[in-house]
């Protein structure tokens, strides 16, 4: 067993700062980082655009960022979650920058402001087009730097350990979490005063995604088995423009800022299409490009449309663009003559753990941050580059909120050890990857971009099926991470399914063509 007074779930940018500020804030105390891959791997790792922040005083304003913010989230956004997120963004940019991130200038003390679908000016901070490895790599070399703070790679956190109050049976408390070290297969406790869920998306629900293999939605599964609050799951936002490559996942994913540098969409016959979707053409909020991609696709019955950046100065794509420019030229697409195939992937989830002002679950003691969480600021749909944001601004006031609860937090005396102990067979991970190739198949053909209460009834009994085979291999006390995952995927499959099926109106991301 391991004793830590902060355990932090996954090692992206919101776990990580939280980390890093707990651990210069109580330097006597231990706090342990649990991570399934490598330290290095998580969705903030493939975040290309950057951080929309409100820095230009002339040509923006917080209040411009909040009504884009409003906007673009469907009249389901917390208000004062938007304004606060917003107004305390410059202040969280300054910390980073201060722990060593770079991001790009157009000359001295003043940073290049790209723009993307949804804003109304220029007010996206960016490091190339590769913003979220720049981060990751400055957060992680300062994590490096303090000796209280102990990472665990290769370790995936399997459920949360709670205690029900013997005084309120409805009040729960997280202390910790049950972990399998995947190097050993050994299943141990790590025992916590505090818990932070970080644990990023769910975009490996869906066939076609522009997430990591790791974003199997681990976090929200975990709090939903332990009586967490989970909202708006049927809020999946899928990113307009992957990379369309046959059979290949996860997708390249073609930054939203392409289209905000001047690229054009067009259908494979060459001809421009988003002026018949929206006024604002290619810099439409995600939804609408979205599902204006996905009904040419369907139209034409073609599985990609086209990006065109043949009209852009290829000196300055590249400069901007690197890593897309050096991913397209691995597969024999030269930007300046050839037009890039793509089509939409899931991205991004706009809905998770609930969560208060401060981070906090409805368990004592148990915090969500960053894409697990629902903290309101997204509303129906995210505006582009708000996540970065909202991943910093949240584990500060996470670590805030932490470091006066951990005064009155003790250890739990009694916590349970972990009773599945079968390894798992070559014919028992036949079945598990099986049933996770038809859980995603069923997700993008039932549960995707445009959706119906027909398709979603299909896909609810398939996935009960999955399901109750997945649990018996559960119950005989197969150990894997495979199961695992693929146990955590349909926990989430379901809460997607069933709230879309709840829900009465469309909303941003959300459409069901039978609320038409």
């Amino acid at each position: 067993m391991m004793r830590a007074d902060f355990l932090v779930v996954g090692s992206g940018i919101a776990g990580l700062s939280f980390a890093l500020k707990t651990a210069n804030h109580f330097p006597t105390s231990k706090v342990i980082i649990v991570t399934k891959a490598d330290k290095k791997e998580s969705n903030t790792k493939y975040a290309q655009g950057g951080i929309a922040v409100t820095l230009d005083s002339k040509n923006d304003s917080f209040d411009q960022h909040i009504k884009d913010t409003l906007k673009a989230g469907g009249g389901l956004c917390n208000k004062k979650v938007v304004k606060f997120v917003i107004q305390e963004g410059p202040e969280r940019l300054s910390e980073l920058i201060g722990w060593g991130a770079q991001f790009d200038k157009e000359k001295k003390d003043i940073y290049h402001l790209g723009k993307e679908g949804g804003h109304s000016t220029n007010r996206i901070i960016h490091h190339g087009d590769s913003t979220g490895l720049e981060i990751e790599k400055t957060l992680l070399k300062q994590v490096a730097k303090q000796p209280n703070i102990k990472i665990l790679s290769h370790h995936f956190a399997l459920d949360l350990i709670t205690h029900i109050s013997k005084k309120n049976s409805k009040k729960t408390s997280c202390c910790g979490a049950y972990v399998l070290n995947m190097k050993t297969n050994a299943i141990e406790k790590v025992v916590s005063k505090i818990t932070l869920l970080a644990t990023g998306g769910v975009g490996q629900v869906y066939e076609s995604t522009t997430n990591p293999l790791i974003a199997t939605g681990d976090g929200i599964a975990m709090a939903y088995r332990a009586g967490a609050e989970i909202k708006n799951m049927e809020f999946v936002q899928f990113h307009p423009t992957a990379l369309y490559q046959a059979n290949v996942s996860p997708s390249f994913l073609i930054s939203e800022a392409v289209r905000g540098f001047g690229a054009h969409l067009r259908t494979p016959d060459g001809k421009r299409f988003m002026i018949n979707y929206d006024p604002r053409e290619e810099l439409a909020t995600r939804d609408v490009v979205a599902r204006a991609i996905d009904k040419e696709i369907k139209k034409s019955e073609n599985h990609f449309v086209y990006l065109d950046c043949r009209h852009i100065s290829k000196k300055e794509f590249t400069k901007h663009f690197p890593t897309i420019t050096k991913k397209c030229n691995s597969i024999g697409i030269d930007i300046s003559k050839d037009m890039i195939p793509v089509a939409p992937a899931a991205h991004y989830l706009c809905g998770g753990i609930a969560t208060d002002n401060k981070g906090n679950s409805n368990i004592d003691n148990l915090y969500a941050c960053g894409e697990c969480a629902y903290t309101g600021l997204h509303g129906a749909n995210r505006l582009a580059s708000n996540s970065l944001l909202e991943a910093v601004v949240f584990a500060d006031r996470c670590y805030k909120d932490a470091n006066k609860k951990i005064k009155n937090s003790s250890y739990y005396q009694y916590t349970p050890d972990w009773n599945n102990e079968k390894p798992i067979s070559s014919k028992e991970k036949i079945i598990i990857k099986k049933n996770k190739k038809l859980l995603q198949s069923t997700m993008n053909n039932f549960a995707g971009i445009v959706r119906s209460k027909k398709n979603l009834q299909k896909a609810f009994k398939c996935l009960q099926v999955i399901d109750k085979e997945t649990k018996q291999l559960y119950k005989n006390g197969v150990k894997s991470s495979q199961l695992f995952e693929l146990r955590n995927l349909i926990d989430v499959a379901c809460l997607i399914v069933q709230q879309s099926l709840k829900r009465k109106k469309n909303k941003g991301v959300f459409y069901n063509e039978d609320l038409r």
